[in-house]
């Protein structure tokens, strides 16, 4: 295992870290502004249209995408470092660049498993960021992290006709509230008393103004809607027709494609956590150096010191085995590095929380106000340890793997 970046990477690294600095960063504040005078919160301020064509212009788009007939053709070792350092802006980098989720995970579906036409219709503007999309697998009425335990129903019309009725309620459907967002990927059932629970499900694209599909309200995350990502949506489907040929791949094939597509989305969101655990450290430096308390700066405070001690190297730790299973990853594939991802997507989020909750803690009450990006980082990091998979899952799945050598 060789973890020195190549040239290609050295090169994307110093283009993305200049673009953070001088476009993504300055931003920041100025986005929010714009939100403010939106006719709707949920409009896209227009300083991230600026920010995706300077990012275009400048060759940092669809970094994500290993096939180079879509995307950039990195390898998910080259990837990882770029990602980083979009974590670092959570809410805007990934966007900018036009790799943010869920539309990352429904171009890989989409390129992998999509048809010619679905390719025309939908992959390619989402590759040029003229739309958003969404990704509806959680539901409200069953524990979602067993799939299987999906209830949307997607049944063959009953008058002959060659179209699907799908039929079912999802929440937290990111990206959902967004007015770009045209196209949601959803999964439901088929073949709900087939024998095999691994290939009653199915994937269909429904467009947005199809009728029937309402999009109910926000889900807030800790308090917050999440604007910059377009929200998290209760969507209901009401009897909805899509034509058969909206169907992805093959009937019974929606599990299989939902594990394809959530290996790289786990390893994507680890690296962008490593990212927002860098601010939160370079954040508590610069309070910890600025605040002096009971007669010293809080830099000279022994807690203070163990605190930043402590995440260094709890975060090249979470580095290290994030780009040791990017690399089983490019050279064994994702199912040989199925124990690595569930590893980094365990431990990744949970001690990113840790640090980012002291770093709230060192920053007192500014750390909980909107005066510093802590505490709706903080909001994010511990959502991911639900997003993709609860950690008690993959613990579960983790440990049989483990004891599976013994039996």
């Amino acid at each position: 295992m060789d973890f020195a970046f190549d040239a290609r990477t050295e090169e994307l690294r110093d283009r993305l870290l200049t673009f953070m600095d001088e476009h993504v960063y300055p931003a920041e504040e100025v986005a929010e502004e714009q939100r403010a005078q939106l006719a709707s919160p949920w409009d896209t301020p227009a300083i991230v249209g600026a920010l995706k064509a300077e990012a275009r212009k400048q060759g940092l788009w669809n970094l994500f995408l290993p096939d180079a007939e879509h995307g950039a053709g990195l390898t998910n070792l080259q990837y990882a470092p770029l990602a980083e350092i979009t974590g670092r802006s959570p809410h805007l980098a990934p966007t900018a660049l036009n790799c943010a989720a869920p539309d990352t995970g429904n171009m890989e579906v989409l390129a992998q498993f999509g048809n010619d036409e679905q390719k025309k219709q939908w992959l390619e503007p989402l590759l040029a960021g003229e739309i958003r999309s969404a990704f509806a697998m959680t539901e409200p009425e069953v524990a979602s992290s067993d799939a299987t335990n999906i209830t949307t129903r997607i049944e063959r019309a009953s008058e002959g006709t060659d179209e699907y009725v799908i039929t079912g309620r999802k929440w937290y459907i990111s990206g959902a509230m967004n007015p770009d967002c045209q196209i949601f990927i959803l999964m439901g059932k088929t073949d709900p008393e087939g024998a095999d629970p691994r290939r009653q499900q199915s994937m269909v694209l429904v467009p947005r103004d199809t009728p029937g599909v309402e999009v109910r309200r926000a889900m807030q995350v800790y308090g917050y809607e999440d604007h910059s990502h377009g929200g998290h949506a209760e969507v209901v489907f009401d009897r909805v027709r899509v034509p058969v040929s909206n169907l992805i791949g093959e009937e019974g094939g929606g599990f299989a494609i939902a594990q394809a597509r959530l290996g790289p989305g786990r390893i994507h969101h680890c690296m962008r956590l490593i990212g927002m655990a860098e601010r939160a450290i370079e954040l508590m430096c610069q309070r910890a150096v600025a605040r002096t308390a009971f007669g010293k700066p809080l830099a000279q405070q022994g807690v203070v010191q163990e605190w930043i001690a402590d995440a260094r190297v709890a975060v090249e730790q979470l580095r290290l085995l994030v780009l040791k299973t990017a690399w089983l990853m490019d050279t064994v594939g994702n199912k040989g590095a199925h124990t690595e991802i569930q590893s980094i997507k365990i431990a990744t989020p949970r001690t990113v929380v840790g640090i980012l909750d002291q770093a709230v803690q060192l920053h007192g009450a500014g750390g909980v106000s909107q005066d510093f990006p802590l505490a709706e980082l903080w909001a994010a990091a511990r959502t991911l340890r639900l997003a993709d998979g609860p950690d008690e899952v993959h613990q579960r799945s983790l440990a049989r793997r483990e004891l599976k050598k013994y039996l």
